[in-house]
């Protein structure tokens, strides 16, 4: 069985799109690789953000939804998502958060790596977390960050989900994305593909006693996991058919998408690596302007009408 190969991207709900610019590419010093909008909802900004190539699995992007209330907490839903850093990446990254009036916890050891828990300025959860696997996974560097490209984010290290039952939710991770059970610590049980590894993780939870949460300014919308081509998926996609409820196959034109509501309710993604955000724009020049797939073209000027200005980051001059 071919099982997923890890994070993909992790989608979230964001406040207006200038802050949310301003503190994933001005603060954390990450590339805004594609300013695009929400196929579904075209009057919303997609913006994703990532290393300088835009490489699978180090895309965290977002919906500027700033008119919807604050998340409700609970099962059902996606609660954090994780960034590798170098090791003692740390010592750096708490004083410039800190700067920038970031929320922070305390710098605690989860399953053995040290991390920083942190809130991004809408609310949503993060963590920091030094990866000896960070330094050795596929990452482009972005020379124009203002974080310098020691310390800057190497992508997407894992994410965390809270269910008000295990057994379903864990049995479509091992019998139809491949998941296996690798520790345990604490409440949270650790879940990778492959040999596991940063980008592989999930970890979960049971929370039996909480409500069912719901999406919100501050949530994360779905999970994307990572399938190599579109035959790949289809042969994924056919275990989750026996567990779950996916969509047919939808063209993001980047990438190919299968989506699906595992059994405890978190929104999951099939994302193939391919052709890429280099498809449309030449690789310098990522992020810059407003890309539509092929089918939105027609409706540019009413989606330009409809889109707040974005400026370059504000906090992008300031000496790290």
């Amino acid at each position: 069985m071919r099982s997923v190969t890890g994070l993909h991207h992790v989608t979230a709900i964001s406040g207006p799109a200038q802050e949310n610019l301003d503190f994933y590419a001005g603060v954390l010093g990450m590339r805004l690789v594609k300013r695009s909008v929400n196929q579904d909802d075209p009057g919303t900004y997609h913006l994703f953000y990532a290393d300088a190539a835009g490489s699978p699995g180090t895309d965290l992007t977002f919906f500027p939804w700033a008119h919807l209330a604050p998340p409700r907490p609970g099962h059902g839903l996606a609660s954090e998502v994780s960034l590798a850093v170098p090791p003692g990446a740390l010592d750096y990254w708490g004083p410039r958060l800190a700067r920038y009036g970031a929320e922070l916890g305390s710098i605690a050891v989860r399953f053995g790596e040290r991390t920083l828990p942190l809130r991004d300025p809408h609310g949503l959860g993060l963590a920091l977390v030094e990866s000896a696997g960070a330094t050795t996974r596929t990452f482009e560097p972005w020379d124009a960050s203002p974080v310098p490209v020691e310390r800057q984010v190497r992508g997407l290290h894992g994410a965390r989900v809270r269910e008000r039952e295990l057994a379903a939710s864990t049995r479509l991770l091992a019998e139809a994305l491949g998941f296996r059970l690798l520790a345990s610590d604490g409440a949270w049980q650790r879940w990778a593909v492959g040999d596991g590894g940063s980008g592989t993780w999930l970890d979960v939870a049971e929370a039996p006693g909480e409500p069912r949460g719901a999406w919100g300014v501050g949530a994360i919308h779905h999970l994307a996991w990572r399938v190599d081509d579109p035959a790949h998926q289809l042969e994924v996609r056919a275990r989750v058919e026996a567990l779950a409820h996916p969509t047919p196959v939808i063209d993001r034109f980047w990438f190919r998408s299968v989506y699906f509501k595992e059994p405890g309710g978190v929104l999951f993604e099939l994302a193939t690596d391919g052709p890429g955000f280099a498809v449309d724009e030449a690789p310098a020049r990522l992020g810059e302007s407003l890309v539509l797939p092929p089918w939105l073209e027609g409706q540019r000027a009413a989606i330009e009408r409809a889109l707040p200005p974005l400026a370059a980051p504000a906090p992008a001059e300031v000496a790290p």
